[in-house]
């Protein structure tokens, strides 16, 4: 198991709960989307070793789990009639369907993370980041880009997957996910890694710092300077 905390996984810790604080308590929620090779995975994992207040909310699918995923820690792996089931239920914040294969969050566990001061990061394509703006609506979202399409279909070809065919599905399918950049609040060119990480670093802190957000403040600190 990672050491960031996971929906379901491991217990939530709120960052504002004192009584009175005068801060909003509730969790900061993030969007972080990407075409298929430029990153966003691995750039996600080490913002989470990195950022310790920011939480996971690990989506389902029905995609078989690659080499070296795991049930529950990368994606919860589940079969189509259990996702279609989920979807009438309204079990889902978002759902979404990418290269065949279904992939969907679970709203309930977002509420009760964010409810609870969780800030938490969500791992969607732009179709799913269009729904969760639209029950979110101050929901932060960040749109990761490759330097250039060559590095990007270089990037797939390095993944030892797929044939030339799909990696040139793949390279069309980046192009109408990157032609919706401009839905999002900020870009992250991820050419160089520690650079990209430092950027999403960033902007994970200085949402923190918005007023709207209790600016970083320990609970009950306005009050405590303000007071005779």
């Amino acid at each position: 198991m990672g050491r960031w905390p996971v929906l379901g996984l491991t217990p939530i810790t709120p960052l504002f709960t004192t009584p009175g604080a005068g801060l909003m308590s509730e969790g900061i929620l993030f969007i972080v989307s990407a075409p298929s090779g430029a990153g966003k995975t691995s750039l996600v994992k080490a913002l989470l070793e990195r950022e310790s207040a920011l939480g996971l909310a690990i989506s389902y699918t029905t995609r078989p789990p690659r080499p070296g995923e795991v049930d529950g820690v990368h994606y919860h792996f589940i079969d189509e009639g259990r996702f279609l089931a989920m979807i009438a239920d309204g079990a889902f914040l978002e759902h979404a369907q990418v290269f065949g294969n279904r992939y969907g969050t679970a709203e309930a566990r977002v509420r009760e993370a964010l409810a609870r001061g969780q800030d938490l990061l969500l791992e969607i394509d732009w179709q799913g980041a269009r729904q969760v703006r639209a029950r979110f609506p101050a929901a932060v979202s960040i749109f990761i880009l490759p330097p250039s399409a060559p590095v990007l279909a270089e990037r797939l070809r390095g993944r030892g997957q797929d044939s030339e065919a799909v990696i040139a599905g793949r390279m069309r399918q980046a192009r109408d996910e990157m032609s919706h950049f401009d839905e999002y609040d900020y870009l992250v060119v991820n050419d160089d890694f520690d650079q990209a990480l430092a950027d999403l670093a960033c902007l994970a802190r200085a949402e923190r710092l918005r007023l709207a957000h209790g600016a970083g403040l320990a609970p009950g600190m306005i009050e405590a300077l303000l007071a005779d």
